[in-house]
């Protein structure tokens, strides 16, 4: 009979082990992440848009706590910057309303749906949904709404052995007509316009961008200097 009553106390607090509180959920992540201090790592680079041709890049990311992030590619400017910073620190520097939503199985993994709505004129981002894997204490997917560029989406896969909170590639998805691109991406030189006859303009068209990381090294120091230099390019 103990033995009996043991179990069911088991069983009871597995079915209770995961938070509905979406700001303990969160900061479980954030949590995580903050193991992370540094880091750089190789990419590559795949654009995914039928009337973009862009070659695969290869470049090198760093990445400083609290949240330095510099991109090392020459002639490259199609990775949007949401897509770069997937660290979830950034959230705990804004005000925001975080909402529980549920809980659903996303590719095999239980997630927890958290909603969180930035408080005041902070940013571009008005409102974002996180999938939230309480088990390993990371985000498997983010879908946002901005003020500007539309609705994008992030998708997050991480390998199962998984010993930082990092991913091993993300794909980021997006409405091509809402986003803002660099001339040199969609045509627009010499004030032209792109040719709206092409069967793909006239229409709403989705992109892809496909980030795969490999040789992560994590924690080893980044020298400031990088980003000094990124400073510099951008003056």
């Amino acid at each position: 009979m103990k033995l009996l009553i043991a179990l069911l106390f088991i069983t009871i607090q597995m079915g209770f082990s995961q938070s509905k509180n979406p700001d303990e959920i969160i900061n479980g992540v954030i949590t995580n992440f903050n193991k992370v201090k540094d880091y750089q790592v190789d990419v590559n680079i795949k654009v995914d848009v039928e009337f973009i041709k862009v070659p695969e890049t290869k470049a090198k990311i760093y990445f400083k706590q609290p949240d330095k992030v510099h991109l090392k590619a020459e002639g490259f400017a199609m990775l949007p910057k949401n897509g770069m910073e997937f660290s979830p620190s950034s959230l705990i520097k804004k005000d925001y309303t975080a909402i529980y939503e549920r809980d659903v199985d996303l590719n095999g993994y239980k997630t927890s749906i958290v909603k969180v709505i930035p408080l005041g004129d902070q940013g571009e981002v008005i409102l974002s949904t996180y999938w939230i894997d309480q088990k390993k204490q990371i985000i498997r997917k983010v879908e946002s709404t901005t003020k500007t560029n539309g609705a994008f989406t992030i998708d997050f896969t991480f390998d199962d052995k998984i010993k930082y909170p990092l991913p091993s590639k993300i794909i980021f998805s997006f409405n091509m007509d809402k986003m803002n691109l660099p001339a040199t991406i969609t045509g627009e030189t010499n004030n032209e316009k792109p040719d709206k006859k092409n069967k793909n303009m006239g229409s709403t068209t989705k992109g892809q961008v496909i980030v795969k990381y490999s040789s992560y090294l994590v924690n080893k120091g980044v020298p400031d200097s990088i980003f000094e230099e990124k400073n510099k390019k951008d003056k």
